[in-house]
Order: C-alpha cells, then structure tokens, then sequence
C-alpha cells in the first residue's frame, strides 16, 4: 500500500459522512498518474500554490490602491486569512481540508490589478464580459503552464468557480470558502480601513456589534463558531439567522463606507482610465504581446479574451509601468555637451 492509499484509508475512517473523499472525486479533464504520496486535492493545492498566478497576487490591490504601508491586505494576504478560516472550520467539522485549501488558494487567481475597480472596467469594455471567479477557473485550466493548466480535479474548479455570492459550490468544502471568503475580507478590509483612518470601531452600527462582537477579533472569532456550531452534523454550511443577517448589514456597511468611500477609492477612475488605455493599445498593436497571447491568438481565440487574459494578470505595478511605457514621455538624453 503506497503512503497515498494509507492517507486516503485515513479520510474514510476520520471525515464526515457529509466530506468529499479523495478518492471519491469527479477527477480530472486529462487523465494522469496518481502520485504515490499525495491525494488529488493535496496534489491541487500544491499546484496553485507553486504557480505564477498565486506568487503575483502579493502585489494586486485588495482594497486600497498602491497604499503608503506595510500592513494593508493585498489580493495574497487576503487568499491566505480565507484558507485559513476555512481550514479551521473544515478541521472541526472533519471535512476535506485540503479541499478547501486548494479552493481558498485558488479562487481569486484571476482578479485583475487594482481589485475590483479593474474587474469592473474589463467587464465593461470588453464585449464577452468578464468575471474574477471565471476567469480564475481559466486561469487553472488553460492560461498556466505556457498553455497547459494545472489539470486540477473538478471538485476544486467548481468550488472556485461558486465562492460568488449568488452562486453556490456542489461540495461543502466549496461552501466553507465561500463563506469564509465574505468572513474574511469584511473584518479584513474594517481593519485596514481602521489602518486608513477612514473609520474607527464605533462607526459600526450598534446593533452589529451587539450580535457579533465589539472588535474585529471577536466578530472573526464569533463568525467562525457561528457557522461550526450551526454546521455540526449537517449537509450543509451555515450560519444561524441572527448571525447572518448582521454579517449581511455589516457587508452592507462596508459597501456604503468602504468599498464606495470617496475618498478610500479616490484612485480608481485613474486606475480604470490606465487599464482601457492599455487594453486599447494592445488591441492596436497586438503583436507586442508576449508570445503565450500571441499564440492563442493565432490560434483563433477571440482578440479581447487575450487581452483581458493578459492584462488581468497583471499586477500593479506592473500595469502602472507599462502605461508609462506607453504613454508617459521620458526625458531626452545624449551624451556628452
């Protein structure tokens, strides 16, 4: 019996009735070796984590723009509180955690510099439309590995696909990132805009506070107990009512406070202008474009899917360099007198 087959006996005597076993997975789109060590989702997740979409998710925008700070959540940290919450939420329920680890990893790999306000401008301008959580999935299937993907079971890419609100994963690991997702950035996000001086603590409507805790830690901590104890012995992920009516308000809050702050998101007409101005130049000279695009543009894929694959997998600074590039003049310069 190799290690793998030992570990996933080990799945079958200690998770869940209501757990997505390793061995029970839909598999995979090509067919592969089984590694003699690592079960399918151990496998999944280590692939997204040695991947270039996740190394350049530390320098993409979570909240606040390029901010002056050490401490403010990037796209990276923010994957990272999610796995983490859902790790410990799938560990006291005996769930498949290394199924929501690869889901948690990997579900925001195709957020675009400059967060949403990114994802909002590709939407718009590019006819075929465009989604983080789609454009996650291809990510994983097509846009790693100069083309190949990273082959990833099905379970994963569902779960990826489903951590929106409005749609809904088929396993409940998928359900615990999808929840955890919305835990995690809300208190994340309060923190840093605390950080920010654009709000304190008591700005919280009091009703909030007195259902799910006074400071951020307590809410985190409250969320997380809420949604074990009221998930205990079902087949399903959830919260309590009260609970996750006030986790809506408090989501509601930082909508209204945070996310369409004036002055939070000051920087984001300048952030939408830069990346139409990229995405139009590069349609006009497309064959600029690094040889991976320019292939699967030959190859007949749709000119404005290229783009927003290319430029959506940016980061910021790296967006902010090449509109320079472009657009910015540099100053004249000649040796000698």
């Amino acid at each position: 019996m190799t290690i793998r087959e030992r570990i996933e006996a080990m799945e079958r005597e200690t998770l869940s009735p209501y757990a997505c076993l390793s061995v029970n997975s839909k598999g995979r789109d090509k067919e592969e070796a089984e590694c003699d060590i690592r079960p399918v989702f151990t496998r999944d997740r280590d692939r997204i984590l040695h991947s270039k979409s996740f190394r350049r998710l530390k320098n993409k925008t979570q909240v606040f723009l390029t901010p002056k700070g050490d401490h403010y959540r990037t796209r990276l940290s923010h994957t990272l509180e999610v796995s983490q919450n859902a790790r410990t939420i799938a560990k006291a329920l005996r769930l498949n955690e290394d199924l929501v680890e690869a889901i948690a990893l990997g579900h925001d790999l195709g957020h675009t510099p400059f967060g949403h306000a990114g994802e909002a401008i590709l939407n718009q301008i590019y006819v075929g439309g465009f989604k983080h959580n789609e454009q996650s999935v291809r990510i994983v299937e097509k846009l790693e590995k100069d083309g190949q993907g990273l082959n990833l079971t099905w379970e994963v890419r569902d779960g990826i696909l489903n951590h929106q609100t409005g749609a809904m994963p088929h396993t409940l690991e998928g359900k615990i990132v999808r929840i955890c997702d919305k835990v995690a950035y809300v208190n994340a996000d309060f923190d840093d805009a605390i950080r920010a001086q654009l709000l304190c603590e008591e700005d919280i409507p009091l009703e909030i506070r007195k259902t799910l805790g006074y400071d951020t830690k307590s809410r985190l901590d409250f969320l997380i107990h809420n949604t074990i104890i009221n998930s205990m012995g079902q087949d399903d992920i959830k919260m309590s009512e009260e609970c996750a009516e006030a986790l809506k308000e408090l989501r509601a809050f930082m909508f209204r406070n945070v996310y369409k702050n004036p002055i939070a998101k000051g920087e984001e007409e300048k952030a939408k202008a830069m990346l139409e101005q990229l995405y139009f130049y590069y349609s006009e000279h497309i064959d600029i474009l690094p040889a991976k695009y320019l292939r699967m543009y030959d190859e007949g894929e749709d000119k404005g899917r290229v783009l927003c694959d290319y430029i959506s997998g940016m980061t910021d600074q790296y967006a902010i360099t090449k509109f320079s590039e472009f657009f910015l003049p540099e100053a004249w310069a000649v040796d000698g007198y």
